[in-house]
């Protein structure tokens, strides 16, 4: 090739390197709201598990410390202390649901890894492009 056909070719090949960039961008747009989409997602189940975790653990919660509360007044126990007592577990189930719950919606959890992996990669490969 000649020195003039070269320098012809360079504003094709800066336009090719342009329009791969633009497609770079729509598809790392495109990751990324699907991405968010499963971390909503996520999200979203997360919180429904711990409203089904509410709903269905009272009633049965109840019952269970009303037994606890007879069965420790039947050992001996005053009522009084019986029913601290059910308390004192009631509080330590609910600590371990809500804790199960919140480690679902913890940003971490919820932040696009694989979005923000590649658009590094993409930003690595660009700065090596401009060199």
């Amino acid at each position: 090739m000649s020195l003039s056909q070269d320098l012809n070719d360079i504003p094709k090949l800066f336009g090719d390197a342009v329009e791969q960039l633009g497609k770079l961008v729509q598809n790392e747009a495109q990751l990324a709201r699907t991405e968010m989409g499963e971390k909503i997602a996520q999200a979203g189940i997360g919180t429904a598990y711990l409203a089904g975790a509410a709903a269905l653990s009272i009633p049965v919660l109840v019952m269970l410390l009303m037994a606890l509360a007879i069965f420790l007044i039947q050992a001996g126990v005053p009522p009084v202390g019986a029913y601290l007592a059910s308390a004192a577990v009631a509080a330590m189930i609910g600590g371990i649901l809500a804790s199960v719950g919140l480690n679902r919606l913890k940003p971490e959890n919820l932040t696009p890894k694989v979005t923000i992996k590649q658009v590094s990669r993409d930003v690595a490969t660009a700065k090596e492009l401009a060199r």
